[in-house]
């Protein structure tokens, strides 16, 4: 079969579930996963076909997008801050509104002159995406991260040794840290904050496969995580230190009142790429 026929019955099987382009955006992705082709290749080469074997492989992976198994999960990667990382149903997709917090990390630390030996912790790294991210454009930087779920370590750990990057991974579940035992210059986590309230609000192929423990948390207590890292930042922050956060976009006030309660100073509260109160930083002088 003709691979621009194939194309046609690919897309216009999966548009009423996800939308002719993001159809089509599947379609391209997998082609230049399994076959090494573009967009302007199959331009270029209208005639080029699929052989009956890789057909039986498109329409096996046609199945699962049926059944919304986000596509990163299915291919095994994803893309994030311009690196290649490792996904699978034990860590959260990264997300682009993340980039946009490694971003103003990154961009915040080419204005420090002379900084030595900077010292960042991640906490809830899952897949490693920050931490390594991190690591890979301060080049100064000894990144550590933490993370509860031993598959997710896992999984971080494969990143950074393919990325080429060296990060210290802690098994640790935060709330039940008393003391960090080190001082830190950045702390920074993106930890889970979606309340049971809003599972209506997320999509299928979210709320179905990807890790719960990495995303929600119980609708009388949304900040805990925040509470806890907040008050783990106040004993383990150097006098210089900062601390950032991405947040729920419905929780932008809460988090200001929060940090301001706790003594923080310089608070910041930025929206992201779509207009969402999206992340934030402090200090704690």
């Amino acid at each position: 079969m003709k691979i621009k026929q194939y194309r046609s019955q690919f897309i216009e099987i999966l548009a009423p579930i996800y939308g002719e382009e993001e159809a089509e955006s599947f379609f391209y992705l997998i082609l230049e996963d399994k076959h090494q082709l573009k967009r302007i290749d199959l331009a270029l080469h209208p005639d080029l076909v699929f052989s009956e074997e890789e057909i039986k492989v498109w329409d096996s992976i046609l199945a699962e997008l049926k059944k919304e198994i986000p596509i990163q999960y299915l291919l095994g990667k994803t893309s994030f801050y311009g690196l290649d990382f490792e996904v699978n149903a034990n860590v959260l997709i990264p997300r682009p509104e993340t980039e946009e917090l490694v971003e103003w990390i990154i961009e915040s630390q080419k204005s420090v002159v002379g900084t030595e030996n900077l010292k960042i912790l991640d906490i809830g790294t899952g897949s490693g995406c920050i931490a390594i991210s991190l690591a890979k454009n301060i080049p100064n930087a000894t990144v550590f991260a933490i993370d509860v779920s031993e598959e997710a370590l896992a999984t971080a750990q494969k990143n950074a040794d393919k990325i080429e990057v060296k990060v210290t991974f802690i098994d640790q579940n935060i709330l039940e840290t008393e003391d960090l035992q080190q001082e830190f210059d950045i702390i920074v986590s993106n930890p889970p904050y979606v309340r049971n309230l809003e599972k209506v609000e997320i999509k299928k192929n979210v709320l179905e496969h990807e890790p719960h423990l990495a995303l929600f948390v119980e609708d009388n207590d949304a900040l805990v995580f925040y509470r806890k890292i907040a008050e783990l930042a106040q004993k383990n922050l150097s006098p210089n230190g900062k601390l950032y956060f991405e947040i729920n976009q419905y929780l932008g006030n809460e988090m200001v009142e929060l940090l301001q309660k706790m003594n923080f100073k310089n608070i910041e509260l930025r929206k992201d790429i779509y207009g969402n109160d999206r992340m934030m930083k402090g200090s704690v002088q």
